[in-house]
């Protein structure tokens, strides 16, 4: 007689992440203050504080280059098909990837914020963070305030944020802390609850923007001190268990 010997199925569930990243590449380009990933063009929106914004290619060759009617475009993000543009007063404005104006400016409720950098919610609403008061704000398509943390309640403390991106595959927000604060990078879930901190001393100095490229698993900061635009390869925090993240969008002109 034969045994027959049970088959025991053990299931293993995937292993967690936590933030990880590793450096890549690195070029130099003059006072990067806020910056967006677009996959139409396979580059960067770069806003540098002064009356234009440039778009680059991920090696730094420029693109174009557009103006609004702000006195300067301190902040940057690609929305839907165009570009939203904020200039660090409280004053915001919608254009196209050719510099067309979409409409006037328009102000947030309250009329001031020191906005650094803007990143747009699955629903569209506005995620920005502010310096002086220091915030991490979500605002209305015409610039209500909806809901806002104050950063220096959080521990560490984010003092001095700087630039946001937001991942379209966990809802996660990336935020760089500069100089004057942690020289760090945050990550947030998209409720604004605190994930992890990872220390950008030995990559760069005074981070001022963040971007997300989700179908290549890649983050670039900007560095105003040291004048350069660093590529990571780059692992979110996940939960135990947590499926693989499915690709996002990337360059869409190959």
């Amino acid at each position: 007689m034969h045994r027959v010997l049970p088959i025991l199925l053990v299931l293993i569930a995937s292993p967690g992440s936590a933030l990880d990243l590793r450096k890549t590449n690195s070029y130099f380009l003059n006072r990067p203050a806020s910056i967006d990933y677009d996959p139409t063009f396979c580059g960067l929106w770069i806003a540098n504080e002064g009356p234009e914004a440039i778009l680059v290619t991920l090696e730094g060759d420029e693109l174009r280059r557009i103006g609004s009617a702000l006195n300067r475009i301190k902040a940057i993000s690609i929305e839907g098909d165009g570009l939203l543009v904020a200039d660090g007063a409280g004053m915001f404005q919608r254009l196209t990837k050719n510099g067309e104006q979409v409409g006037a400016p328009f102000q947030i409720e309250g009329g001031w914020a020191d906005t650094e950098g803007i990143a747009i919610d699955r629903d569209g609403s506005l995620i920005t963070v502010e310096d002086d008061p220091e915030y991490l704000s979500w605002l209305a398509p015409d610039g209500r305030i909806l809901r806002r943390i104050d950063t220096m309640t959080m521990t560490p403390p984010l003092s001095e944020a700087q630039g946001i991106a937001r991942d379209p595959r966990t809802g996660h927000l990336l935020i760089v802390d500069d100089l004057e604060g942690t020289n760090s990078l945050y990550e947030f879930d998209e409720n604004g609850e605190l994930l992890a901190t990872a220390p950008l001393h030995e990559y760069g100095l005074d981070p001022e923007g963040v971007a997300v490229r989700p179908g290549s698993n890649q983050l670039f900061i900007a560095f105003d001190t040291d004048a350069q635009i660093v590529s990571f390869d780059y692992t979110p925090t996940l939960p135990e268990g947590s499926a693989p993240l499915p690709p996002g969008a990337d360059c869409m002109m190959f």
